[in-house]
């Protein structure tokens, strides 16, 4: 697996002064949490969902969610059951499994991971873990998540074969008692001292947004951000206050962009002009503003600055946009290498001559920006997202 692995070697040469690194699904999970990027959501109940994964990874995802949860009506679960079985199979007897995403299930009750693991033999061997939905361990629900899982890893062998990486999970901060102010920051401590407990078998946290909002009857629109709507943009705030700092913290996921089609504006496009015209662009910034991305490429810009990373997402398209925003620029590049390799502290000038590097307060800056260039690579020098975005578009 490679981010950007599709375009040709020229295009690479041209727009990385660093390429983004081969990632195994035995790669440290460190790096493998950080290299999700754009994580896209299908439901269990796709026809043809085992050919829908290979042509997402043939199209540049990295991984990818089948949801038997909230994406899938009560009355259709046994049918999503036996479809995403099906699926695994199939996936299970392609040529080379190195081509498949990195593969998980969203399943809605602890019993229910522990059947459909089960139930899957030896096809469990493709997916890499589970993502575990309204994580919360006040009615010790998250607790059987992660003893459901640690029981799947040891009756499945892994648990047991250091050579063979164990299933992950991927819980998710969704649920009401993780939203609401009365009850939040005890239950987000419990969880985050839960989620250390199984710490071998956690990969990152994500963000579940829209049952965040659903809590207080809300959606935002196409036009706004997440971080618009505020009373979920302090809940997120808090996530990252109690599971993102620097020491033994996790990576936390930004939150699904639910918005793919053209629809009315109320508000002006955020997305300025001059980017593209430097480039001459200008085509792709109207396909952009017409596919609903401009919204999306704002927000991840928030998610990065409010220490996110990755996102959920729920179309194809938004996969190229994800992944082009998380590539480090050549200036982010040349700071985060200064100030990581010099463990001695004090101030000194960017290599760009443009701010000031405090080597002290910036180091866990800079420790991330060097991982997340592990994942995504670097661009040269004068490169920007729209060129990026434009080669992984075309």
């Amino acid at each position: 697996m490679q981010h950007f692995r599709a375009l040709t070697e020229s295009v690479k040469e041209r727009l990385f002064h660093v390429r983004p690194e081969v990632l195994h699904r035995a790669s440290d999970p460190g790096l493998l949490a950080v290299a999700l990027g754009a994580t896209l959501y299908t439901p269990a109940t796709r026809a043809g969902l085992a050919q829908g994964i290979l042509k997402q990874a043939g199209s540049g995802c990295l991984s990818t969610v089948i949801c038997l949860e909230d994406a899938v009506p009560d009355g259709e679960v046994p049918a999503a059951e036996e479809n995403l079985l099906a699926a695994l199979s199939e996936l299970h007897a392609v040529d080379d499994p190195g081509e498949l995403p990195l593969i998980f299930i969203r399943c809605r009750t602890p019993e229910q991971l522990l059947d459909v693991g089960r139930r899957a033999g030896a096809a469990l061997g493709v997916v890499y873990g589970f993502v575990l939905p309204k994580f919360e361990n006040e009615t010790g629900r998250g607790r059987a998540f992660m003893e459901a899982l640690q029981l799947l890893n040891e009756d499945s062998g892994r648990a047991q074969d250091p050579d063979v990486q164990a299933l992950r999970a991927m819980p998710i901060i969704e649920d009401p008692v993780t939203t609401h102010l009365q009850s939040r920051v005890r239950v987000l401590t419990d969880n985050l001292a839960l989620i250390n407990e199984f710490r071998e078998l956690v990969l990152c946290v994500r963000i579940g947004a829209t049952d965040m909002s659903s809590a207080f009857g809300l959606r935002r629109s196409r036009d706004l951000t997440i971080y618009n709507v505020k009373v979920v943009a302090n809940i997120i705030g808090d996530v990252v206050n109690i599971f993102g700092r620097p020491e033994g913290g996790w990576v936390i996921s930004g939150p699904v962009w639910e918005h793919f089609v053209n629809t009315e504006r109320v508000l002006r496009p955020q997305l300025r002009s001059t980017p593209f015209e430097a480039v001459n662009e200008g085509e792709l910034r109207q396909r952009i503003l017409m596919e609903n991305l401009d919204g999306l490429i704002r927000e991840i810009e928030l998610d990065l600055a409010n220490g996110l990373l990755g996102k959920t997402v729920i179309h194809p398209s938004h996969v190229p946009v994800v992944h082009s925003m998380c590539v480090v620029s050549h200036e982010e590049y040349l700071d985060a290498l200064d100030i990581a390799g010099d463990a001695g502290g004090g101030v000194k000038a960017s290599s760009y001559g443009n701010k000031m590097n405090e080597l002290k307060p910036h180091r866990p800056w800079a420790e991330r920006t060097l991982l997340r260039a592990r994942a995504f690579g670097v661009a040269r020098p004068g490169v920007s997202f729209v060129e990026l975005l434009e080669a992984s578009m075309r």
